[in-house]
């Protein structure tokens, strides 16, 4: 086997991989943090929304008592831009089973002035010590199987609108939600897709926080085209996921005044729901 091919048949694992090097920090003094976003994890120019939360997410892990985010709540202020940013923790309170702290990222302009990027505050537990009781109404989505479903790869030409991030992740989405890239678009406001990272990492609790951003945006079901930046987004944990691939299921059910929101729903492969999330996100309409 040529060594080219070996390399790519050798799974990369929680700890060592891409996403892991890639959403690193370093400790420059206690509850702050040295980081460089990568240009690997941007759509067209702008860093996605999720890669900057498990950024975020994985400096609150260091900086508080507890190892697990459960909610994490960001605002998005001004654009993130790939390179030299720092992140600085708050630690708000501690206790038994759950830690609250928050972080800011910054990142310095053109100018040379410090601009604050993203502001998040988050409770974090250990997601490990928690009981098995589930009472649930909520189900998987009704996805096709994987060898149904479509990736950008299987386009005659890259999707409008991809990037770098595309090559990082497995995306399958369903065809019942890819009408936008047929020019006829449902109008349901709807994503699905099966979702995992290329290099074959399986997911944990921080690459939740990526899942629950990375899908095209419903917008493109509604007959929309163009960026839809987040403004707010708020993300639960809610146990950690077991081995495989993830499905992912969006929806939104109102645009109004060039803002709507997405409700995301991310399952494993033992159908259990293991992280959800709403975000609030701005539209380009006309």
């Amino acid at each position: 086997m040529p060594e080219a091919a070996s390399a790519a048949a050798v799974r990369a694992t929680i700890g060592d991989s891409e996403f892991d090097r890639d959403t690193a920090v370093t400790p420059r003094a206690p509850g702050v943090y040295d980081l460089d976003l990568s240009a690997g994890w941007t759509i067209i120019n702008a860093v996605n929304g999720g890669y900057l939360l498990a950024v975020l997410g994985r400096a609150l892990g260091d900086a508080l008592p507890h190892p697990d985010p459960f909610t994490i709540s960001a605002h998005y202020l001004t654009a993130s831009r790939p390179g030299p940013a720092v992140v600085r923790t708050e630690t708000v309170r501690t206790g038994r089973t759950l830690s609250t702290g928050q972080a800011s990222l910054f990142q310095y302009d053109d100018e040379g002035i410090e601009v604050e990027r993203i502001r998040v505050l988050a409770s974090y537990g250990d997601l490990g010590a928690l009981p098995d009781d589930v009472r649930t109404s909520a189900q998987p989505p009704a996805i096709p199987p994987m060898d149904q479903c479509f990736g950008p790869e299987d386009g005659p030409a890259p999707v409008d609108g991809s990037s770098a991030i595309a090559d990082r992740l497995m995306l399958k989405l369903d065809p019942a939600t890819l009408g936008w890239a047929l020019g006829q678009p449902s109008g349901r406001g709807e994503m699905r897709a099966w979702f995992g990272l290329a290099d074959g990492r399986d997911a944990d609790p921080l690459s939740l926080l990526l899942a629950v951003d990375a899908l095209p945006p419903t917008a493109f079901e509604l007959g929309l085209k163009g960026w839809v930046p987040t403004v707010e987004l708020t993300a639960h944990v809610r146990c950690r996921p077991a081995p495989g691939p993830l499905r992912v299921s969006i929806t939104t059910r109102n645009l109004a005044g060039g803002f709507l929101e997405e409700d995301a729903e991310v399952w494993d492969s033992a159908d259990r729901l293991v992280a959800q999330s709403r975000q609030l996100a701005r539209v380009r309409l006309g």
